[in-house]
């Protein structure tokens, strides 16, 4: 994210919760409907107050349970509504069965998601195992490095969701961002609902004068092509996520794309993480220039759809870079965005891609330090001059290893 002189806003010192709620607020969806969980409690505790304030115009269904929650929601929007719902984790993984049907019934819904470890053993803290495992659901995923990006964020998912028809996810790293303050800008009211505007659905099941079909079977003979067209649409969201977010750069001033890049024009050695983490990242990468050591950062924030091509292009500049990634995929290969990222590398540069490794941290909440951080960027210095080879497996930060 880079901020230009442009400003319209006030500054304000918020949560991330705080200000995924504020955000919730100033869009007035027509419905939400939620089932509170940590770290994503006050998300919808706080949204819900604005609703029996009168400060928001929403119906706000409390239901029984996460996947609950999520069927409401998709009632509401095959209905016709805007709607939104909140959550992380556990409840997120209670959602599955319904995340699916939401891509492929094509709702624009909206989800404030707070990333939280899965259990067992039983974990309220940070880390992106949750949002990881339905990488491939049919969402767009849009991660935020700060309360800033989580707000701009969610302001700019709407517009995005309803103009690709794919639900789309804002997520926090919890606690780290949804639990500490930050200073903001937050927009006036009236330009949030101008940006966002009014929402048409293309079609309402509760438009009797235009009935049609929802939630048919689908088998041999079409399932695959309509599982076609989500993935079809999921490719072309890319220019609908960029032609929203240069809007939003003209309305608010703030520029957005598929990730950021830091220090990556004369790079020799980068790292590519997602998520609270780059914010240290970028610390170690000054550090480094200082002493001479050209270090770069890529900071993805559109993680689905993958910007593939975009990405590889960026890297293939460099020497040697490592993939940090805040979850396991537990299969004894690698990690779930080096992966993405890898693949990516192999088909669009070859043999001449960088040297690549990865590196699992921040588990369960754990910390990464400048220490971790610059250890890291080091070890790739080493491989890029040759005098070290790359890791052929995954390295564990500041894991106690027996």
């Amino acid at each position: 994210m880079v901020k230009t002189m442009f400003s319209k806003g006030k500054i304000v010192a918020k949560t991330g919760n705080e200000i995924m709620a504020e955000a919730m607020r100033q869009i007035a969806p027509d419905v939400v409907a939620a089932y509170p969980i940590t770290p994503a409690t006050e998300i919808v505790q706080i949204f819900s107050q604005f609703v029996a304030d009168g400060k928001v115009p929403t119906e706000f269904v409390a239901v029984e349970s996460e996947h609950s929650a999520m069927s409401a929601t998709i009632s509401a929007s095959v209905a016709g509504a805007r709607a939104m719902t909140g959550t992380s984790s556990q409840g997120f993984a209670l959602m599955w069965e319904m995340l699916y049907i939401a891509a492929g019934l094509r709702l624009p819904i909206v989800m404030a998601e707070v990333n939280r470890a899965l259990s067992a053993p039983i974990n309220i803290h940070g880390d992106q195992s949750d949002t990881m495992g339905a990488r491939d659901a049919g969402w767009i995923q849009i991660y935020s490095e700060n309360s800033q990006e989580a707000y701009d964020n969610m302001i700019q998912s709407v517009r995005i969701a309803e103009a690709a028809k794919l639900p789309a996810m804002v997520t926090t790293d919890g606690f780290i961002i949804s639990h500490c303050m930050e200073v903001a800008e937050v927009y006036p009211d009236a330009d949030v609902k101008e940006f966002v505007g009014e929402y048409k659905p293309e079609r309402a099941l509760l438009d009797y004068k235009r009935p049609f079909t929802l939630g048919a079977i689908d088998l041999q003979d079409y399932y695959f092509e309509h599982r076609y067209q989500l993935a079809q649409a999921m490719r072309d969201s890319k220019k609908i996520i960029l032609e929203v977010a240069d809007e939003f750069k003209k309305k608010f001033g703030r520029e957005y794309g598929f990730y950021e890049k830091y220090e990556m024009d004369d790079a020799e050695i980068a790292i590519v993480t997602i998520g609270s983490a780059a914010g240290t990242t970028k610390a170690v990468v000054d550090n480094l220039r200082a002493k001479g050591i050209k270090a770069g950062l890529i900071k993805i924030r559109v993680y689905r759809p993958f910007p593939a091509e975009e990405i590889a292009k960026d890297l293939s500049k460099v020497k040697a870079i490592a993939v940090l990634d805040r979850a396991d995929s537990c299969s004894a290969t690698f990690a779930p965005v080096y992966l993405d990222v890898v693949a990516a590398l192999y088909a669009n540069c070859g043999d001449k891609a960088p040297k690549a490794e990865n590196y699992v941290y921040g588990l369960g909440g754990r910390e990464i330090s400048l220490e971790h951080i610059e250890e890291v960027y080091m070890k790739l210095d080493a491989v890029a001059k040759g005098t070290k080879k790359a890791s052929t497996q995954v390295e564990y930060i500041n894991v106690r290893i027996k």
